[in-house]
Protein backbone atom coordinates (compact mmCIF):
# COMPACT_ATOMS: atom_id res chain seq x y z
CA UNK A 1 0.00 0.00 0.00
CA UNK A 2 1.48 3.12 -1.01
CA UNK A 3 2.90 5.24 1.68
CA UNK A 4 1.85 8.74 2.59
CA UNK A 5 4.12 12.00 0.65
CA UNK A 6 4.15 12.97 4.35
CA UNK A 7 6.27 10.04 5.29
CA UNK A 8 8.67 10.17 2.55
CA UNK A 9 9.67 13.78 2.79
CA UNK A 10 11.76 14.98 5.41
CA UNK A 11 13.88 18.40 4.90
CA UNK A 12 15.46 17.35 8.13
CA UNK A 13 17.21 14.52 6.64
CA UNK A 14 17.37 15.71 3.26
CA UNK A 15 16.65 18.64 0.54
CA UNK A 16 17.15 16.58 -2.28
CA UNK A 17 14.51 14.37 -4.06
CA UNK A 18 13.97 12.46 -7.06
CA UNK A 19 10.19 12.27 -8.62
CA UNK A 20 9.22 10.90 -11.85
CA UNK A 21 5.92 10.50 -13.53
CA UNK A 22 4.66 8.52 -16.04
CA UNK A 23 1.31 8.98 -18.05
CA UNK A 24 -1.34 6.44 -18.78
CA UNK A 25 -3.76 5.33 -21.39
CA UNK A 26 -1.21 4.93 -23.99
CA UNK A 27 -0.87 8.27 -24.04
CA UNK A 28 2.53 9.97 -25.50
CA UNK A 29 4.63 12.66 -24.63
CA UNK A 30 6.94 12.24 -28.06
CA UNK A 31 7.55 10.78 -30.62
CA UNK A 32 5.16 9.14 -33.56
CA UNK A 33 1.98 6.75 -32.14
CA UNK A 34 1.94 3.53 -34.33
CA UNK A 35 -1.81 3.23 -34.04
CA UNK A 36 -2.80 6.99 -35.26
CA UNK A 37 0.47 7.92 -37.12
CA UNK A 38 0.64 11.30 -34.70
CA UNK A 39 3.67 12.96 -33.38
CA UNK A 40 4.02 14.41 -30.27
CA UNK A 41 6.95 15.95 -30.44
CA UNK A 42 5.66 19.46 -29.43
CA UNK A 43 4.19 17.98 -25.81
CA UNK A 44 7.82 17.75 -24.40
CA UNK A 45 8.11 21.23 -25.38
CA UNK A 46 5.48 21.56 -22.75
CA UNK A 47 6.52 19.81 -20.60
CA UNK A 48 10.18 21.61 -19.99
CA UNK A 49 8.89 25.10 -20.36
CA UNK A 50 6.18 24.41 -17.53
CA UNK A 51 8.85 22.57 -15.47
CA UNK A 52 11.48 26.00 -16.31
CA UNK A 53 8.53 28.63 -15.24
CA UNK A 54 7.86 26.41 -11.62
CA UNK A 55 11.44 26.51 -10.97
CA UNK A 56 11.22 30.45 -10.82
CA UNK A 57 8.26 30.54 -9.03
CA UNK A 58 8.98 28.12 -6.43
CA UNK A 59 11.37 27.54 -3.35
CA UNK A 60 12.72 24.35 -5.49
CA UNK A 61 15.37 24.31 -7.06
CA UNK A 62 15.56 22.29 -10.49
CA UNK A 63 19.32 19.90 -10.19
CA UNK A 64 17.91 17.99 -13.35
CA UNK A 65 15.23 16.84 -15.81
CA UNK A 66 14.13 14.64 -18.33
CA UNK A 67 11.36 14.31 -20.59
CA UNK A 68 10.71 11.02 -21.79
CA UNK A 69 8.85 9.48 -24.37
CA UNK A 70 5.96 8.23 -21.27
CA UNK A 71 7.91 9.41 -18.53
CA UNK A 72 10.03 12.17 -16.99
CA UNK A 73 12.11 12.02 -14.24
CA UNK A 74 13.41 15.56 -12.32
CA UNK A 75 15.91 16.02 -9.29
CA UNK A 76 15.18 18.75 -7.19
CA UNK A 77 16.25 20.75 -4.31
CA UNK A 78 13.30 21.93 -1.64
CA UNK A 79 15.00 25.73 -0.74
CA UNK A 80 13.21 26.02 3.04
CA UNK A 81 15.31 29.30 3.40
CA UNK A 82 14.53 30.98 0.81
CA UNK A 83 10.83 30.27 1.61
CA UNK A 84 10.90 31.80 4.85
CA UNK A 85 12.76 34.92 3.47
CA UNK A 86 10.13 36.25 1.23
CA UNK A 87 7.91 38.84 2.17
CA UNK A 88 4.26 38.43 2.56
CA UNK A 89 3.57 39.78 -0.97
CA UNK A 90 6.06 37.91 -2.63
CA UNK A 91 4.46 34.51 -1.64
CA UNK A 92 0.97 35.93 -2.87
CA UNK A 93 2.40 37.05 -5.89
CA UNK A 94 4.04 33.84 -6.55
CA UNK A 95 0.98 31.79 -5.95
CA UNK A 96 -1.38 34.07 -7.99
CA UNK A 97 0.92 33.45 -11.06
CA UNK A 98 0.01 29.93 -10.96
CA UNK A 99 -3.55 29.40 -8.82
CA UNK A 100 -6.44 32.39 -8.21
CA UNK A 101 -6.03 32.39 -4.65
CA UNK A 102 -8.40 34.18 -1.85
CA UNK A 103 -10.82 36.82 -2.21
CA UNK A 104 -8.88 38.13 0.61
CA UNK A 105 -5.12 37.67 -1.43
CA UNK A 106 -6.50 39.38 -4.22
CA UNK A 107 -7.54 42.05 -2.31
CA UNK A 108 -4.13 42.00 -0.31
CA UNK A 109 -1.92 42.20 -4.09
CA UNK A 110 -4.17 44.77 -5.35
CA UNK A 111 -2.79 46.89 -2.64
CA UNK A 112 -6.69 47.70 -1.15
CA UNK A 113 -7.05 48.15 3.03
CA UNK A 114 -6.64 45.09 4.68
CA UNK A 115 -9.46 45.44 7.48
CA UNK A 116 -8.47 44.59 11.13
CA UNK A 117 -11.17 41.45 11.29
CA UNK A 118 -9.33 40.26 7.75
CA UNK A 119 -5.80 40.25 8.55
CA UNK A 120 -5.84 36.48 10.81
CA UNK A 121 -7.62 35.06 7.27
CA UNK A 122 -4.65 36.62 5.14
CA UNK A 123 -2.05 35.41 7.51
CA UNK A 124 -3.52 32.12 7.11
CA UNK A 125 -3.68 32.33 3.71
CA UNK A 126 0.07 33.60 3.11
CA UNK A 127 0.52 31.11 5.53
CA UNK A 128 -0.26 28.24 3.52
CA UNK A 129 0.89 29.22 0.25
CA UNK A 130 4.46 29.53 1.57
CA UNK A 131 3.97 26.05 2.57
CA UNK A 132 3.02 25.40 -0.59
CA UNK A 133 5.63 26.82 -2.55
CA UNK A 134 8.13 25.04 -1.09
CA UNK A 135 6.30 21.24 -1.37
CA UNK A 136 7.20 18.47 -3.74
CA UNK A 137 3.58 17.36 -4.18
CA UNK A 138 2.84 20.97 -4.96
CA UNK A 139 5.33 21.66 -7.64
CA UNK A 140 4.70 18.03 -9.52
CA UNK A 141 0.91 19.04 -9.35
CA UNK A 142 1.24 22.52 -10.90
CA UNK A 143 3.67 20.84 -13.38
CA UNK A 144 1.36 17.56 -14.41
CA UNK A 145 -2.28 19.39 -13.98
CA UNK A 146 -1.44 22.25 -16.79
CA UNK A 147 0.27 19.50 -19.00
CA UNK A 148 -2.96 17.07 -19.00
CA UNK A 149 -5.75 19.72 -19.44
CA UNK A 150 -3.39 20.58 -22.91
CA UNK A 151 -3.25 17.15 -23.66
CA UNK A 152 -6.93 16.43 -23.30
CA UNK A 153 -8.22 18.95 -24.87
CA UNK A 154 -5.68 17.95 -28.29
CA UNK A 155 -6.82 14.40 -27.84
CA UNK A 156 -10.85 15.56 -27.70
CA UNK A 157 -10.82 13.32 -24.54
CA UNK A 158 -11.71 13.43 -20.60
CA UNK A 159 -9.79 11.85 -17.81
CA UNK A 160 -6.55 10.93 -16.36
CA UNK A 161 -3.38 11.93 -18.13
CA UNK A 162 -0.67 10.91 -15.66
CA UNK A 163 -0.54 8.20 -13.55
CA UNK A 164 -2.15 8.88 -9.86
CA UNK A 165 0.62 9.27 -8.05
CA UNK A 166 3.88 10.27 -9.06
CA UNK A 167 7.14 8.76 -7.45
CA UNK A 168 9.83 10.69 -4.81
CA UNK A 169 13.14 8.80 -3.71
CA UNK A 170 14.96 10.75 -0.85
CA UNK A 171 18.85 11.50 -2.09
CA UNK A 172 20.52 11.10 1.64
CA UNK A 173 24.00 12.01 0.24
CA UNK A 174 25.93 13.89 -2.06
CA UNK A 175 27.00 10.42 -4.12
CA UNK A 176 23.15 9.73 -4.16
CA UNK A 177 22.42 13.19 -6.03
CA UNK A 178 25.25 12.35 -8.53
CA UNK A 179 24.43 8.98 -9.15
CA UNK A 180 20.61 9.94 -9.62
CA UNK A 181 21.32 12.96 -11.79
CA UNK A 182 23.75 10.71 -13.79
CA UNK A 183 20.89 8.37 -14.29
CA UNK A 184 18.31 10.99 -14.90
CA UNK A 185 21.08 12.83 -17.83
CA UNK A 186 21.93 9.77 -19.70
CA UNK A 187 18.12 8.25 -19.84
CA UNK A 188 17.82 9.47 -23.45
CA UNK A 189 20.88 7.16 -24.05
CA UNK A 190 19.88 4.27 -22.06
CA UNK A 191 16.49 4.53 -24.21
CA UNK A 192 18.52 5.00 -27.35
CA UNK A 193 16.58 7.99 -27.90
CA UNK A 194 20.34 10.37 -28.26
CA UNK A 195 23.91 9.29 -29.45
CA UNK A 196 25.27 11.72 -27.08
CA UNK A 197 24.74 14.24 -23.97
CA UNK A 198 24.31 16.95 -26.22
CA UNK A 199 22.04 15.70 -28.37
CA UNK A 200 19.64 14.61 -25.66
CA UNK A 201 16.49 16.85 -26.44
CA UNK A 202 14.80 18.31 -23.37
CA UNK A 203 16.84 17.53 -20.74
CA UNK A 204 19.24 19.46 -18.24
CA UNK A 205 21.95 18.05 -19.78
CA UNK A 206 21.72 19.21 -23.20
CA UNK A 207 21.15 23.13 -21.31
CA UNK A 208 24.16 22.84 -19.07
CA UNK A 209 26.32 21.93 -21.71
CA UNK A 210 24.87 24.25 -24.03
CA UNK A 211 25.88 27.32 -21.76
CA UNK A 212 29.06 25.80 -20.70
CA UNK A 213 29.92 26.98 -24.29
CA UNK A 214 29.07 30.62 -23.44
CA UNK A 215 31.39 30.28 -20.47
CA UNK A 216 28.00 30.16 -17.79
CA UNK A 217 25.89 27.88 -16.04
CA UNK A 218 22.35 28.07 -16.70
CA UNK A 219 20.23 30.29 -14.74
CA UNK A 220 17.47 28.00 -14.50
CA UNK A 221 19.18 24.84 -13.27
CA UNK A 222 20.72 24.83 -9.83
CA UNK A 223 24.48 25.68 -10.77
CA UNK A 224 27.31 23.64 -9.38
CA UNK A 225 29.55 25.63 -6.85
CA UNK A 226 33.00 22.60 -6.58
CA UNK A 227 34.13 21.38 -3.49
CA UNK A 228 32.63 21.87 -0.04
CA UNK A 229 34.22 24.96 1.36
CA UNK A 230 33.49 28.17 3.65
CA UNK A 231 30.90 30.58 2.80
CA UNK A 232 29.61 28.16 -0.24
CA UNK A 233 27.17 29.69 -2.22
CA UNK A 234 24.22 27.46 -2.67
CA UNK A 235 24.37 24.78 -5.30
CA UNK A 236 25.76 21.12 -5.91
CA UNK A 237 29.05 20.45 -4.74
CA UNK A 238 30.90 19.73 -7.67
CA UNK A 239 32.28 20.97 -10.84
CA UNK A 240 30.89 21.95 -13.75
CA UNK A 241 33.54 20.38 -15.64
CA UNK A 242 33.62 17.26 -13.62
CA UNK A 243 30.12 16.45 -13.98
CA UNK A 244 30.20 16.99 -17.60
CA UNK A 245 33.25 14.63 -18.30
CA UNK A 246 31.96 11.57 -15.98
CA UNK A 247 28.26 11.93 -17.57
CA UNK A 248 30.65 11.83 -21.59
CA UNK A 249 32.71 8.79 -19.91
CA UNK A 250 29.48 7.28 -18.35
CA UNK A 251 27.61 7.35 -21.60
CA UNK A 252 30.22 6.27 -23.53
CA UNK A 253 30.53 3.41 -22.23
CA UNK A 254 26.80 2.88 -21.64
CA UNK A 255 26.03 2.97 -25.63
CA UNK A 256 28.44 0.27 -25.99
CA UNK A 257 28.79 0.66 -29.66
CA UNK A 258 31.31 3.45 -29.07
CA UNK A 259 34.84 2.93 -27.40
CA UNK A 260 34.63 4.27 -23.68
CA UNK A 261 36.10 4.37 -20.26
CA UNK A 262 36.25 6.19 -16.89
CA UNK A 263 38.72 9.17 -17.62
CA UNK A 264 41.77 10.05 -15.09
CA UNK A 265 39.58 12.97 -14.47
CA UNK A 266 36.77 11.27 -13.57
CA UNK A 267 38.11 8.27 -11.84
CA UNK A 268 39.57 11.00 -9.39
CA UNK A 269 36.18 12.58 -8.39
CA UNK A 270 34.87 8.72 -7.91
CA UNK A 271 37.97 8.20 -5.53
CA UNK A 272 37.21 11.29 -4.26
CA UNK A 273 33.47 10.10 -3.20
CA UNK A 274 34.97 6.54 -2.09
CA UNK A 275 33.08 5.04 -4.93
CA UNK A 276 34.44 2.36 -7.38
CA UNK A 277 34.04 2.53 -11.04
CA UNK A 278 32.63 -1.10 -11.37
CA UNK A 279 29.75 0.56 -8.76
CA UNK A 280 29.44 3.59 -10.48
CA UNK A 281 28.25 2.09 -13.58
CA UNK A 282 25.85 -0.58 -12.19
CA UNK A 283 24.22 2.54 -10.31
CA UNK A 284 24.12 4.56 -13.56
CA UNK A 285 22.55 2.11 -15.44
CA UNK A 286 20.48 0.43 -12.94
CA UNK A 287 19.35 3.05 -10.44
CA UNK A 288 15.51 2.35 -11.00
CA UNK A 289 15.80 -1.29 -10.14
CA UNK A 290 18.57 -0.71 -7.40
CA UNK A 291 17.08 1.81 -5.75
CA UNK A 292 12.90 1.46 -4.87
CA UNK A 293 13.14 4.00 -2.00
CA UNK A 294 15.64 6.59 -0.41
CA UNK A 295 18.90 6.28 -1.41
CA UNK A 296 21.68 6.39 0.64
CA UNK A 297 25.22 4.95 2.73
CA UNK A 298 23.66 2.38 5.14
CA UNK A 299 24.52 4.59 7.56
CA UNK A 300 22.47 7.39 5.83
CA UNK A 301 19.34 5.20 4.90
CA UNK A 302 19.27 3.90 8.85
CA UNK A 303 19.29 7.57 10.25
CA UNK A 304 16.71 8.61 8.06
CA UNK A 305 14.33 5.65 8.69
CA UNK A 306 14.62 5.78 12.24
CA UNK A 307 13.74 9.49 12.04
CA UNK A 308 10.62 8.95 10.31
CA UNK A 309 9.81 5.63 12.55
CA UNK A 310 9.89 3.86 9.53
CA UNK A 311 10.36 0.06 10.51
CA UNK A 312 12.35 -1.74 7.69
CA UNK A 313 15.17 -0.69 5.49
CA UNK A 314 13.43 -1.62 2.08
CA UNK A 315 16.30 -2.21 -0.46
CA UNK A 316 19.02 -1.75 1.93
CA UNK A 317 21.20 -4.24 0.44
CA UNK A 318 21.80 -1.94 -2.63
CA UNK A 319 23.52 0.35 -0.09
CA UNK A 320 26.34 -1.61 -0.73
CA UNK A 321 27.02 0.17 -4.45
CA UNK A 322 27.33 3.64 -2.74
CA UNK A 323 30.88 3.33 -1.26
CA UNK A 324 33.54 0.71 -1.30
CA UNK A 325 33.13 -2.26 0.64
Amino acid sequence: MPRPRRTQVSIEDTPMYHCCSRVTRRAYLFGDDKFTGKNYDHRRGWVESQLLKLGDIFAIDIAAYAVMSNHLHLVLQIDIYQANGWSDREVVERWHQLFKGKDITQKFASGDVIESYEVTRLKYAVAQYRSRLSDISWFMRALNEPIARMANKEDNCTGRFWEGRFKSQALLDEVAVLACMAYVDLNPIRAKMAQTPESSDFTSIQRRIKAVMNGEQPQVLLPFVGNERKDVPKGLMFSTKDYLQLVDDTGRIIRGDKRGAISFESQKLLSRLNIPADNWLKITKEFGKLFKGPVGTLQELTSYCEHLDKRRRHYSQSCQYLTKS
